[in-house]
């Protein structure tokens, strides 16, 4: 058997932080999210603890530090608020606590509860004659007052998208089928039945100005935000509308190649000659009426 461990403790005067054993010694807390509370508050306020700064410094790897994230902030020792910076960027703001604010019930005793010194008790003195115990007031009982429930707002349309010159049934198809393949690349790209039917239209109009589906898709998926997207129908047609492509330069209609007739033998001298399915001797052995001038 080991014996009992007998730390050797001496007196810090600089660089130290203190921290409470109701953290050390947390009963459900794992052995990392401990460890990275200590760290923690061991830094100095503006210092970054976001998931990537931490991995960048630990060996724990993003998932088992996210993990001791959310453990501290279920146990109250991490609060993490959304706020919009004066640029108009959303951050995640961390706050560490190192006493969690939440209500600790009183640690159950088998002390019996203590009674007042027969010398504190108050005994009861009569009124003088004419004078009656005051009653007291009813409690004033307050109705609350019930506000009616908000209603929903209403939900506002979605931005206008490029239209089709042609919009063929298969053209709108493939459009169809290209916006419904968009949230393989991000899985916040999930559209609705209807939010695909409005856009739907807009990915034709790019199609017919002979952008590749390759193409589109990288359009519409480069550069998004790092923040969850609230509508991302809105933010692919605003895509759609404002990096629309102009349309391909006119081009002449081609000529039409010229007619090459089928070979077959001439009834007269079995020659081989090109002619059409109606002439059935050649040039020399035509009869010179039906021979055409030059």
């Amino acid at each position: 058997m080991s014996a009992p461990s007998a730390p050797l403790r001496s007196a810090h005067t600089t660089r130290f932080v203190v921290i409470g054993n109701h953290l050390t010694q947390h009963p459900e807390l794992s052995l990392v999210a401990i460890g990275l509370a200590c760290h923690i508050q061991s830094l100095p306020a503006g210092t970054p603890v976001d998931i990537k700064s931490l991995a960048a410094r630990f060996k724990e790897g993003t998932k088992r530090i996210a993990n001791a994230l959310h453990e501290l902030e279920t146990h109250g020792y991490l609060r993490r608020e959304r706020i919009r910076t004066p640029t108009g960027h959303i951050i995640t703001r961390t706050t560490s606590c190192n006493q969690p604010h939440h209500r600790r019930e009183p640690a159950p005793t088998d002390c019996p509860t203590p009674q007042p010194h027969p010398a504190e008790q108050h005994t009861s003195h009569p009124l003088p004659p004419g004078e009656h115990t005051p009653r007291p007031r009813p409690a004033k009982q307050h109705t609350p007052h019930l506000r009616p429930a908000p209603r929903p707002r209403p939900r506002k349309a979605l931005p206008a998208v490029p239209q089709p010159g042609h919009p063929a049934p298969a053209l709108l198809q493939q459009a169809t089928d290209l916006l419904t393949g968009l949230r393989s690349r991000d899985p916040r790209l999930l559209l609705s039945t209807t939010d695909t039917a409005h856009l739907a239209p807009g990915v034709a109009a790019w199609l017919e100005r002979e952008v590749t589906p390759t193409a589109l898709r990288h359009a519409l998926t480069t550069d998004l935000p790092d923040e969850p997207l609230h509508r991302p129908a809105a933010l692919l047609a605003h895509r759609l509308t404002a990096q629309l492509p102009p349309s391909p330069p006119f081009r002449a209609p081609a000529a039409p190649p010229p007619v090459r007739h089928p070979l077959h033998n001439c009834d007269g001298c079995d020659r081989a000659f090109r002619a059409p399915e109606t002439e059935t001797h050649c040039r020399d052995c035509r009869p010179a009426s039906t021979v055409p001038q030059s």
